[in-house]
């Protein structure tokens, strides 16, 4: 597919990285990366947190795929961080509470944590971090740069506002700019662990992607927790060993999966 300003975009759809790897496949990205040349640039998608879909990235695929990337762009929101900071919930069809459509610093800085956690994280891996903060229209400066400045003091190679979403490719020019400046600097890739045990296969952890822990209502940077591991399963042919943590179910219906079901069970 192409993207309205005529790039051209592999689509790929699920599954999900909270019960999967979440990634595209590994073809895709081999075939964008000989359509670019050796000067060009492919992004490729981990999906859902850092904490699940960028881990799988590296320790799954990267590991088959042998090709080893140069930057993380860590995508955040002010009100994702308000969120991890102790807002309220959010519930859909239900207007947003006023928490994240004004200006709340106290609440901001709190769930900030959540950002500096995935940063560390992003960076065991040896590779520079770029943050792309999401910028919309209820966000105010003093909120877009204290999400900025807090990216940068956790070790962020730069943290850039964009507005693709509104504006197209020239709302993420100096994201672009500051990935191809991350690019050129130094890394040192690893895996966060080798692979001897059943069948030297890799790790996929099925777990909620709404917090670090197994519990959805644990936002921030939780602590202290012991996390349960109720089974371990082995997808052979997929090549990786799936944890189920906590409640988690890998059974994910979307609702026009849930539409229909409903229509048969009314038939």
């Amino acid at each position: 597919m192409q993207t309205l300003e005529g790039n051209p975009v592999f689509v790929h759809a699920g599954p999900f990285a909270n019960i999967a790897h979440g990634n595209s496949s590994v073809l895709a990205d081999k075939i964008a990366l000989k359509l670019v040349g050796k000067e060009g640039f492919v992004v490729t998608e981990a999906g859902f947190g850092a904490d699940i879909g960028m881990e799988k990235f590296f320790n799954i695929k990267c590991r088959y795929s042998g090709l080893r990337p140069h930057v993380v762009v860590l995508v955040a929101t002010v009100r994702a961080l308000k969120m991890h900071g102790g807002g309220p919930t959010v519930t859909a069809g239900v207007p947003m509470p006023k928490e994240y459509t004004e200006e709340n610093l106290q609440l901001l800085g709190k769930g900030c944590s959540n950002l500096s956690k995935q940063i560390q994280n992003a960076s065991t891996f040896g590779i520079p971090v770029v943050v792309a903060v999401n910028m919309f229209k209820s966000d105010t400066e003093a909120e877009l740069q204290l999400v900025i400045r807090m990216a940068k003091e956790a070790g962020a190679f730069d943290a850039v506002k964009c507005t693709h979403w509104a504006d197209g490719g020239k709302g993420s020019v100096a994201l672009a700019e500051a990935v191809q400046k991350a690019s050129q600097a130094p890394s040192h890739f690893k895996f966060l662990y080798d692979v001897e045990g059943f069948g030297n296969l890799p790790i996929c952890m099925a777990k909620t992607h709404l917090s670090l822990s197994h519990d959805p209502e644990q936002k921030g940077v939780p602590t202290g927790f012991v996390l349960p591991i109720r089974d371990i399963r082995a997808s052979v042919g997929a090549g990786f060993l799936y944890p189920l943590v906590g409640t988690v179910s890998t059974v994910c219906l979307g609702s026009l999966e849930l539409l229909i079901l409903d229509l048969v069970a009314n038939l």
